[in-house]
C-alpha cells in the first residue's frame, strides 16, 4: 500500500500544488463543459481577428448562457471575460479590436442580467 491519496489542497504535495484561480477555472471546466467550449471558441476567433466572426462569438456566449444554470451564469461569464481580457492584453491590431468587441458584448450581457 502506498498510503493515503494527497489532497489537492495540501501544500506539501508539489505535484498538485497550484493557485486558487487555476483551481477555480479547472473546477468550472470540469463541472461546466459549456464554459470550456465557449473559451475555446472565443480564443480561436480572437486569434483570427476577423470582425466577421463577431456573430459566432455572440453565439458562443449565448449558448454558454443558455446551457448554464442561472446561479452560475454571472461567475462563469466573468471567467470568460477575464480570459478575453487576457487575450486582449496579448494581441494587437484586428485581434485586439475583436477582443474589445467581445468584451463589450459580455459587459452588455452582465448589465442586462
Amino acid at each position: 500500500m502506498r498510503g493515503p491519496v494527497p489532497s489537492v489542497f495540501d501544500p506539501k504535495c508539489p505535484k498538485l500544488n497550484f493557485g486558487v484561480s487555476q483551481f477555480r477555472i479547472w473546477t468550472h471546466i470540469g463541472v461546466m463543459p459549456h464554459l470550456d467550449t465557449c473559451l475555446g471558441t472565443l480564443r480561436r476567433l480572437i486569434a483570427r481577428g476577423d470582425l466577421n466572426g463577431i456573430p459566432l462569438a455572440e453565439r458562443a456566449i449565448n449558448e454558454y448562457w443558455d446551457a448554464t444554470p442561472k446561479k452560475a451564469r454571472k461567475s462563469g461569464l466573468r471567467l470568460i471575460q477575464q480570459d478575453v481580457l487576457d487575450q486582449w492584453n496579448a494581441v494587437f491590431g484586428d485581434q485586439r479590436n475583436f477582443a474589445e468587441t467581445v468584451n463589450a458584448d459580455i459587459e452588455k450581457k452582465l448589465e442586462a442580467e
